[in-house]
């Protein structure tokens, strides 16, 4: 008990019944698990009836390393597992109850990929409507459910794509089974299902798990949740831990539900909340404690320190986004050259991965170490490279190396076979790989692929007719977009993965058009150079000392001495499109994940916001985020103008517009439109807004487009600046693509 404080110490000895632990981000919840374990086998209970469940290997292998250090004798009896892990040992010994024998294997993505294409095929199903990504996502999602496939065939009565779904779905699972294979989130539904049909290998479970214990009970999920119900239903010794405020995975499955609606599962549920920080000042605790408390879906507590108020949080406003990277960049160069602070004491975090360019060119620019976190440099990203390599090809076609990237990107069934045929026919008559393609019909054995590889040879020819014509480098690589089908792909396969390619490729188009507005005669060569050299990351040494990277997402769990949180606008933090949904806990989860951020901060938050930020290509204006304005006035510095910063951001959005006008004049012959209100004044504040895509045709209208030929439009989703419209087009099936790319011109009745 030595080293608790009273709220700690009241959680470890409660060991009897339900218990819910409310531990704030820094208060210290590790430790009183690991001490709770020690305090019940100190009680006499044996620890082969102990049970800890966290989410991640690296948690458990901590929390077990802790557990043997506390605990010396009886420590490997205690058992302290991922929730996967906990499943296979269980499966492995009863599984053949399932009518598996207990040497299954346990598929990864790639397996699935190749399982559900073979479905595909079999199904006579067209990828490209279907594409694998997206089924195998909405099979994860009822699995989370612990919807069978015979259940989601019901639920999707009468809504053709979810039947088609189910079909690949049962499929699937039926060739899983000839493969005596599960997949990570059978390992879970299995498990579920044995105990569900088996009463007598739950109650020997039962019995041996007599004390559970979940960490982080705010990120499980539905079948997670109904695993945990049956192991505790008998002893009821169930203590969960966790922070609703630091609820921020629900687009994984994340059920905050789980922890909100506790004590209505377990009405006989103690409740301790760990409300004690040991990791940040007191001003970034004001400061997170005034964001959250915004939120109604929570339980009530707050953070507080013993430790020192520390600086106030630095809030500043930038003109752009490229000087809101730059100031970041100087701020770090200021610390560690005046305050000798290693880079490894700063992290830069933002709302979404494509945001990091900036900072990375800003940080290479200096020659200042950095590494991103849970994911490549921008342009290392599979996607960023695909488009750079279209770039390169149009504008060189001796790059033999972009050429064997992008020829079956997206897929057009041109194999490894036969670029080998077309390498050995370029090496023999002494001409580059591209020149070759030209003459497809010449290679010996490449038979039906050579009209494909002609498909390629003209989609090439056009886009470098494009730039010949003196065509905006951003049209043509809008146009590698469309003509390509690779946006169209991404849209079809709407998950969370598609949508952040999908925003790396609107980063690099910002990359492109600030380009062009910025090079005094600006060339596609020109482009692909500036992009070679900030892309090269060779000249900085290797050492432990770097600047960190990462999404908001990513940053769950550490912690640093100087926080810098970036974007800080409405529609990029919190995001446009939970602004827009119907969703009211859209935004209650984007201001759990800035109170994230906030808490990661040890000594030092700095806040930043661009009064001008290029969008998709184009310049928005958007308010200060929502989220800075909650914060204690008393506890945060606005870059020495304090409240004046936010009550003249409407001077502030005129004058970037003028200043864009200007710009945009000197490059288009046009200034930038903007969207008015009544009496034809400029909007700005909650009611601006920069002027939308306008479509002429709606829901039943036929249309035509370029590629596909005719259809009927049947759906038309707003999102934002752009639409989202689904056609059913005539001979080339159901697509959905973004207006603005898909060119559809409506058919006159």
């Amino acid at each position: 008990m030595s080293g608790l404080n009273d709220k700690q110490g009241a959680a470890v000895q409660c060991t009897e019944g339900p218990l819910l632990l409310l531990a704030g981000a820094g208060s210290g919840k590790t430790r009183v698990l690991t001490h709770r374990i020690a305090y019940l086998i100190e009680q006499g209970v044996n620890p082969y009836h102990i049970l800890a469940i966290t989410f991640t290997n690296k948690a458990a292998g901590e929390m077990r390393e802790r557990v043997d250090r506390i605990v010396s004798y009886g420590a490997e009896s205690v058992w302290v597992s991922t929730f996967h892990a906990l499943c296979v040992r269980i499966l492995r010994r009863y599984i053949e109850r399932l009518d598996y024998d207990n040497n299954f294997t346990i598929y990864d993505s790639d397996d699935q990929k190749a399982v559900v294409k073979n479905c595909l095929k079999k199904l006579n199903m067209d990828p490209k409507q279907y594409p694998e990504r997206m089924i195998i996502s909405e099979i994860s999602k009822a699995k989370e459910r612990f919807v069978s496939p015979d259940e989601y065939d019901r639920e999707a009565s009468g809504q053709y794509r979810k039947m088609q779904i189910a079909k690949v779905y049962r499929e699937y699972q039926h060739r899983l089974k000839q493969s005596n294979a599960l997949d990570f989130d059978d390992l879970l539904y299995k498990t579920v299902e044995l105990f569900q049909f088996h009463p007598d290998v739950l109650k020997q479970y039962q019995n041996r798990f007599r004390y559970i214990m979940v960490d982080e009970y705010q990120d499980t999920n539905h079948i997670q949740f109904l695993l945990i119900k049956q192991l505790a239903s008998e002893s009821r010794n169930l203590c969960v831990v966790g922070d609703d405020d630091q609820s921020i995975y629900k687009f994984r499955g994340a059920n905050i539900y789980n922890i909100l609606n506790f004590e209505e599962e377990y009405p006989e549920a103690k409740v301790i909340k760990l409300e004690q920080n040991y990791r940040s000042s007191g001003n970034i605790l004001k400061a997170a404690n005034g964001v959250i408390a915004n939120n109604t879906g929570r339980k009530e507590k707050a953070l507080w320190t013993k430790a020192e108020e520390g600086e106030k949080v630095q809030f500043s406003l930038y003109d752009t986004e490229y000087q809101e990277a730059e100031g970041t960049v100087r701020e770090i160069m200021r610390q560690h050259n005046e305050e000798q602070r290693p880079y490894n004491d700063f992290a830069i975090l933002y709302r979404t991965n494509a945001q990091s360019r900036l900072f990375e060119e800003k940080l290479l620019m200096h020659n200042i170490p950095y590494k991103i976190v849970g994911g490549q440099n921008f342009y290392g990203r599979k996607e960023v490279k695909d488009l750079i390599c279209y770039l390169k090809v149009i504008d060189n076609g001796m790059d033999d190396m972009a050429v064997r990237r992008i020829v079956n990107v997206p897929k057009r069934g041109i194999g490894a076979t036969s670029i080998d045929k077309i390498q050995a026919y370029a090496d023999t008559y002494d001409m580059s790989l591209l020149d070759a393609m030209y003459e497809a019909e010449n290679v010996p054995g490449l038979n039906r692929a050579a009209a494909k590889v002609a498909g390629f040879t003209n989609l090439i020819a056009d886009l470098r007719d494009m730039l010949q014509e003196g065509i905006f480098l951003s049209e043509i690589y809008d146009s590698v977009l469309e003509k390509t089908g690779y946006w169209e792909e991404l849209v079809a396969e709407n998950t969370d993965e598609s949508e952040a390619r999908m925003e790396n490729l609107t980063e690099l188009k910002n990359k492109i058009v600030k380009y062009e507005q910025e090079a005094e005669e600006p060339t596609l060569s020109g482009l692909l150079e500036e992009i070679a050299l900030v892309a090269e990351v060779d000249d900085i040494q290797e050492s432990e000392e770097k600047v960190l990277l990462m999404t908001l997402h990513s940053a769950k769990g550490l912690e640093f001495s100087c926080v810098f949180l970036g974007g800080m606008e409405d529609r990029l933090f919190p995001s446009g499109m939970a602004l827009d949904s119907d969703d009211p806990d859209a935004i209650e989860e984007e201001r759990r994940l800035c109170y994230v951020g906030i808490t990661r901060a040890k000594e030092k938050l700095f806040l930043s916001a661009a009064r001008q930020r290029m969008m998709r290509g184009k310049t928005d204006y958007n308010p200060i985020s929502r989220f800075v304005k909650e914060i204690p006035q008393d506890v945060i510095s606005m870059n020495g103008e304090g409240s004046f910063a936010i009550k003249r951001q409407n001077q502030a959005l005129l004058e970037a517009k003028e200043t864009l006008n200007r710009r945009s004049a000197s490059v288009t012959g046009k200034p930038y439109s903007l969207g008015t209100t009544s009496g034809n004044k400029p909007a700005f504040g909650k009611e601006f807004k920069v002027e939308r895509l306008q479509v002429d045709y709606e829901v039943g209208d036929r249309v035509r487009h370029v590629k596909f030929g005719e259809g009927t439009v049947t759906a038309l989703v707003s999102g934002g600046r752009d639409y989202e419209v689904t056609v059913e087009f005539d001979n080339a099936g159901v697509k959905r693509m973004f207006a603005s790319f898909a060119k559809l011109k409506k058919i006159s009745d």
